[in-house]
């Protein structure tokens, strides 16, 4: 377990001037990862981790050099999919097979069940917010249909959106005051405000795409929205007003999720379904997720 205490220290490494931006390279091997490929997030030393290396139902730790190696294997028929960490350190694990969402010690790989609800369809992606509340998106795929889980400190779940497409990507805005969630089938791109208790008002479109699904989202640390384009191949970045800035091809039709990380987090790492493979890519503004590992 990593101390509450434990500043870490960290050097910024300033881009070089040939450099280039948005522009994806492979990162692991081809075919290193099963289909299932999904979930990546990175730990306080850089380390990306993805689900479902070289079998199912693992988690598969890559080095900042490339390297990956089984971390953890899943019990029983428990298969994860999104994954985020808090400021402890401890990951967590959206287990769409069992309605479950794990938590896993990262020194000791001591693996618990955080939350289960039977009534969850597949938990899908996750999402932290600042306090570590934790919100899950649960798509039933057979009906395209979904719904959206608030999971407290406790582990406590709470159904808290309704009625919803195919619930997939899901992201806390910055601020902590803002909950993205998209739909993959209807390619909507939906705006919740959080209220103080957790609970979420009402939804406003941000963004309508016309074609091709969609998968994981994150934020940089400036609000916009990193989005993976199912089909079509390439990550969106969406302002929070809802404009598209750009879109990078990530070198294969299907990305599944992505993360920031590197050592000044301004690098995005891609789970790549039709290659089975880690992709990246550098950017010009660092991570949400890596900034607030700079913050504990």
């Amino acid at each position: 377990m990593f101390a509450c205490a434990f500043t870490l220290a960290i050097v910024i490494f300033p881009p070089s001037g040939d450099e280039k931006l948005f522009v994806a390279k492979p990162f692991t091997e081809e075919k290193s990862f099963t289909p299932g490929i999904e979930g990546p997030n990175c730990d306080a030393d850089g380390n990306i981790y993805a689900v479902n290396f070289g079998k199912e139902q693992t988690i598969g730790k890559t080095t900042p050099d490339g390297k990956t190696t089984i971390f953890v294997t899943l019990p029983g028929k428990s298969t994860g999919n999104g994954i985020v960490f808090d400021k402890k350190g401890y990951m967590y694990v959206a287990d769409y097979v069992e309605h479950k969402v794990w938590k896993i010690v990262l020194k000791t790989k001591k693996m618990s069940v955080f939350a289960y609800n039977p009534k969850m369809n597949q938990p899908n992606d996750l999402a932290i917010a600042p306090d570590g509340t934790l919100y899950a998106s649960d798509p039933n795929w057979t009906k395209g249909t979904g719904q959206v889980w608030r999971i407290d400190r406790q582990g406590k779940t709470h159904i808290v959106a309704e009625n919803m497409g195919t619930t997939n990507g899901i992201e806390v805005s910055p601020d902590g005051r803002t909950l993205y969630v998209n739909e993959s089938v209807q390619r909507n791109v939906w705006a919740f405000p959080i209220n103080d208790n957790g609970s979420l008002g009402e939804k406003r479109l941000l963004k309508k795409f016309d074609d091709h699904g969609f998968d994981g989202m994150r934020c940089d640390n400036a609000g916009n929205l990193y989005i993976t384009r199912y089909g079509k191949g390439t990550v969106a970045v969406l302002s929070p007003k809802g404009e598209i800035l750009r879109e990078i091809d990530v070198l294969g039709k299907q990305p599944s999720n992505l993360c920031f990380g590197g050592a000044d987090g301004k690098t995005v790492y891609v789970t790549e379904v039709t290659k089975q493979r880690l992709v990246s890519f550098r950017v010009d503004v660092p991570g949400l997720a890596w900034q607030r590992w700079q913050e504990r």
